[in-house]
């Protein structure tokens, strides 16, 4: 089962249909996977062919897909919010975000593993999840 059959399976088991401008917003992030896409950037990628689909239509599919797990919401603090495809994994992405331009970068360490451990034996919290997030400058807007 490809990675859209596999979504579109789990609209249907939270008994969700499967309309057009779903099946196009997920298509979207599927085409665009590491994009950290913004409601507006999806507009902008979605009204190319599909005119009709409006910017408030987005903005109500990407906050039920987030509801539902499949999409993360995201602030990384520019005063818009940016969705990703939801890890259900235990490994961890962490991400850089380019002050100037806006750019995100994703990057995985493990590093962070041992810290979040320690963490849990000395205050005997079990930690679910985290991000973390380094703010900075790209490449390309160092070299400007």
């Amino acid at each position: 089962m490809d990675r859209f059959q596999a979504l579109c399976k789990r609209l249907h088991e939270k008994e969700y249909k499967l309309t057009p401008q779903r099946r196009v917003i997920l298509r979207t992030f599927i085409n665009y996977e590491t994009g950290h896409l913004s409601a507006e950037d999806v507009y902008g990628i979605v009204k190319k062919q599909h005119p009709e689909i409006g910017l408030a239509t987005v903005y109500r599919t990407l906050d039920l897909l987030a509801e539902l797990d499949i999409l993360e919401k995201i602030n990384f603090g520019d005063g818009r919010f940016r969705y990703e495809f939801a890890s259900h994994d235990t490994h961890h992405h962490h991400h850089l975000i380019c002050v100037n331009c806006g750019q995100v970068f994703e990057f995985e360490d493990d590093l962070l593993d041992s810290l979040e451990q320690a963490i849990q034996i000395r205050n005997g919290f079990n930690i679910i999840d985290h991000q973390l997030k380094f703010y900075g400058l790209c490449k390309k807007c160092q070299e400007k």
